[in-house]
């Protein structure tokens, strides 16, 4: 039997996904949005939206269940749906532009060669 993981939407991206259009396709999710609690053997996702149901934590609109075998699905309110985790990218880091080196030296403080 499949082992699926538990992650709760937090309740302020909740109220906007909840308000959101629907859209099909897979949903990309930001791990900061979720909080994992707990987990629950089931058949598929379905069987675990009822156990869930029945133990008194039901899922709810915008809740996850992660398996190896079926990866992330979303509760929605037509189904579940394929979901993805988006991460940051790293950010990147400018460095200097490796030209020419400058011969110049700046000025002492105070001294001006300027006339």
């Amino acid at each position: 039997m499949p082992f699926y993981r538990i992650y709760r939407m937090k309740d302020s991206p909740r109220q906007q996904f909840r308000w959101a259009p629907h859209v099909s396709g897979c949903a990309s999710l930001k791990p900061r949005d979720y909080e994992q609690r707990g987990e629950v053997d089931a058949l598929n996702e379905y069987d675990a939206w009822r156990l869930l149901r029945e133990s008194g934590s039901p899922l709810a609109v915008g809740d996850l269940l992660e398996s190896d075998a079926a990866g992330l699905r979303i509760c929605k309110y037509v189904g579940f749906e394929p979901a993805q985790w988006v991460l940051p990218e790293p950010k990147q880091h400018a460095e200097p532009p490796h030209d020419e080196p400058s011969h110049s030296e700046p000025e002492p403080a105070g001294q001006s060669t300027a006339g």
